[in-house]
């Protein structure tokens, strides 16, 4: 299996997930941003749409799948990578295994939701007949300082 770990390449497709998740933030959304990846081209792009679109499941990695499902056609995306902000809760690690995603890249964990590494492991669970590759930490403090500075500023006012 070939490894597609390439940091400066992380780095890049990351801080394209942070201008989604910079979206997010301008529409009123708590801060997350996602993008699909597929031969080194972005194929779906996503930001949390929960408020606008009253949809519980709009969360920005379930839209970034879905438009890169459009845009190939197929609502299985082998050979894609998904970069997000944030560490993917239960139900998104679900569409990411569903999606038969390759790898999964992400910036900040999330202790209270996290389904990867966090408060639980659904990604990559022994039982599922799909394992994706995880890579995180990258630009995890941008991330994080994101998400930070949005919830410190909604306790204030």
């Amino acid at each position: 299996m070939r490894n597609y770990a390439d940091p400066a390449t992380d780095e890049v497709f990351m801080q394209e997930a942070l201008r989604s998740a910079q979206r997010a933030l301008d529409s009123g959304e708590v801060p997350v941003g996602a993008v699909v990846v597929h031969e080194g081209k972005i194929i779906g792009r996503g930001f949390n749409r929960n408020l606008a679109d009253s949809d519980p499941t709009a969360h920005a990695e379930v839209v970034a799948l879905r438009e890169a499902g459009a845009a190939i056609g197929n609502h299985r995306l082998p050979g894609c990578d998904l970069f997000v902000t944030i560490e993917p809760c239960a139900m998104c690690a679900g569409a990411i295994v569903h999606a038969r995603i390759r790898s999964l890249v992400y910036g900040a964990e999330d202790p209270k939701a996290g389904a990867v590494h966090s408060a639980m492991h659904v990604l990559n669970h022994p039982a599922l007949n799909h394992q994706v590759e995880v890579r995180r930490g990258v630009l995890a403090g941008k991330c994080a300082e994101l998400l930070q500075d949005f919830f410190r500023a909604r306790r204030a006012g």
